[in-house]
């Protein structure tokens, strides 16, 4: 199939980038009383501005160009375009993300990965990759490699062997590190040092990034030269953000569970601090703390509490992943948690790509 080279309207930058924060992390404990504004105080200190912004971003000396496959929403390109860099394609099965990533970057992402030819995918000097993590994750069913989505990998280094970017950037849970023995993952590093990149990997948690979002995902970065030493992973950890901070002051009554499910909480479950996360797991327990356990695509409906009363909005999700509040999002709370759930978390991404800036300096 003869994918269409989509035009490229510009617009405003999304958010900003991390770049200045640098005391350490401050005390997970936040206010119940902070007062929710039109520019929190701790954007500024984090360097990052949710409610969007039009300040001059940095550009990449030597990574101009992308590529995000298995875009989902634009995790990968929010972080990317706030390190200076352009998308020149992108790809993504999924028709309800496809609508949003072109609604809010002005590129219609291709569909099938299968049926994308290699020559149709413009030359970039980094690709992104996001690849699906049902067959690895704790969630999912952890067929690994039985799975069918877990080959998807193979379509990526296609296109790699015929475009050669100077580096990937890849995404998983953690769980795809271990998954079988590291089967998958193990196979996939093999895969890009055969065809001459020098890989590097580590596992990091968006928690430790300024998010009140405890998600812990594995970053693979390859590339076509090697480091000088050790990969220059992000060492110093940025202050989180509190969540009072993200969310919102008067959500709509819909978002509140039944009476039942909110005295039953309660009953199991007496929180120490507010505002909090109340978080129950597949065996019932329930825990609360002043932060966020990781969105997930396909968890139950009251999976997360606000206080133990209400389920998160759809505008406090996309902040808990680090996306602007001049992204646009549907207003459909089960799209919202599906595509939230898998997306990147941004200022992660954003780390990451400006270790690899620094590795290439």
């Amino acid at each position: 199939m003869t994918v269409r080279r989509a035009h490229l309207r510009r617009r405003p930058a999304l958010s900003e980038p991390w770049d200045r924060a640098r005391s350490k992390p401050l005390d997970l404990v936040s206010s119940p009383d902070a007062p929710e504004a039109d520019a929190p105080p701790m954007l500024e200190a984090l360097g990052l501005d949710l409610r969007g912004g039009n300040r001059q971003q940095e550009t990449a000396v030597e990574l101009k160009t992308f590529v995000d496959m298995f875009c989902g929403i634009g995790g990968f390109h929010v972080a990317a375009s706030n390190r200076g860099m352009n998308a020149v394609f992108a790809c993504e099965i999924d028709a309800v993300a496809r609508e949003w990533y072109e609604c809010n970057f002005g590129l219609e992402p291709a569909g099938d990965i299968a049926q994308v030819d290699a020559q149709d995918v413009p030359d970039h000097d980094v690709l992104f990759a996001g690849f699906p993590c049902q067959p690895f994750s704790i969630i999912g069913n952890q067929k690994g490699m039985g799975d069918a989505r877990g080959t998807l990998f193979g379509h990526v280094e296609r296109i790699v062997s015929v475009k050669r970017p100077r580096a990937l950037v890849l995404e998983n849970v953690p769980q795809f590190v271990t998954n079988r023995q590291g089967e998958a993952f193990k196979w996939v590093l093999g895969t890009l040092e055969r065809l001459g990149y020098h890989v590097y990997w580590r596992i990091l948690n968006a928690l430790h990034f300024g998010l009140p979002q405890n998600r812990r995902r594995v970053f693979i970065v390859a590339m076509d030269k090697p480091a000088q030493g050790e990969f220059p992973w992000p060492a110093e950890p940025l202050p989180m953000l509190p969540l009072a901070e993200l969310l919102e002051s008067a959500p709509d009554s819909k978002h509140f569970a039944s009476k039942a499910i909110r005295e039953s909480r309660h009953a199991k479950h007496r929180a120490v601090v507010r505002p909090a996360i109340w978080h129950e797991n597949k065996g019932g327990n329930v825990s609360s703390h002043p932060f966020s356990c990781a969105l997930r695509a396909g968890a139950s409906y009251n999976y997360l509490l606000v206080d133990g009363k209400r389920r998160l909005t759809e505008r406090e999700m996309f902040r808990l992943q680090g996306f602007p509040d001049s992204f646009s999002i549907p207003n459909k709370v089960s799209v919202a948690r599906r595509l939230t759930g898998n997306a990147v978390a941004v200022p992660v991404v954003e780390a990451v790509v400006r270790s690899l800036e620094a590795a290439y300096a």
